[in-house]
């Protein structure tokens, strides 16, 4: 299994491939990765039986993908968590420390590391932390893109990318902020959003919101 597959796993369970179809094109957005090269990987992925792809339907693991995904989300999130909370590493810059760190982990580090933690069930930024059993609390997977216009909501989480992470922090927006979705600007403009008690309109990338997990407020 290349790192590169991995990362093809991951992320299709952190957008929600478990239970529903998800697109070439929010793989793409979440990767960074051309649309023509996804769909090279995702066949080979379906070869070997972790993925289902129907044309024009969409990807989601399969049972065996499942498993393979939550062990080394699992991992990575363990490692992050670490990172941040015990090592004080800033949240952006965790996630390459943990892609290393989750190869070299074996299931009995995992379980120690975890209970070292405090069972954690999320990580810095907002993605579950599967159990050693592959169980895991329900999260959103409705993305700011989607949102509708004059919608409140909630930040849930983030996609774990670095420049994503830093370009956040440089808006101000952070995981559990209540914003107003003002609008989408046409042809893959920003969605401006403004946050609970501000009156100033921040202007997120299109590529930013495909990046970005809402749930309704509460």
């Amino acid at each position: 299994m290349t790192p590169m597959k991995e990362d093809y796993l991951k992320i299709i369970f952190e957008l929600g491939g478990v239970k529903k179809k998800v697109s070439n094109k929010d793989i793409s957005l979440g990767l960074g990765i051309a649309a023509g090269s996804v769909t090279e990987m995702i066949t080979k992925l379906a070869d070997e039986g972790l993925v289902s792809h129907e044309p024009y339907a969409g990807i989601s693991l399969t049972p065996d993908g499942v498993k393979l995904a939550a062990e080394l989300v699992r991992k990575h999130r363990l490692w992050e968590t670490f990172l941040v909370n015990k090592l004080g590493y800033n949240v952006a810059d965790v996630h390459p420390e943990a892609e290393v760190l989750e190869h070299q982990t074996s299931d009995r580090l995992a379980a120690a590391l975890d209970t070292f933690l405090d069972h954690p069930t999320n990580c810095p930024h907002g993605g579950v932390i599967p159990s050693a059993t592959g169980n895991y609390s329900d999260v959103s997977h409705r993305l700011l893109a989607d949102g509708q216009d004059g919608e409140e909501v909630m930040i849930e989480r983030f996609l774990d990318n670095h420049e994503l992470l830093v370009y956040l922090h440089d808006l101000g927006l952070k995981l559990h902020d209540r914003v107003t979705i003002i609008k989408h600007e046409p042809f893959e403009g920003p969605v401006v959003v403004r946050k609970a008690g501000s009156d100033q309109d921040i202007m997120v990338s299109f590529k930013a919101s495909h990046n970005i997990f809402i749930n309704e407020t509460k």
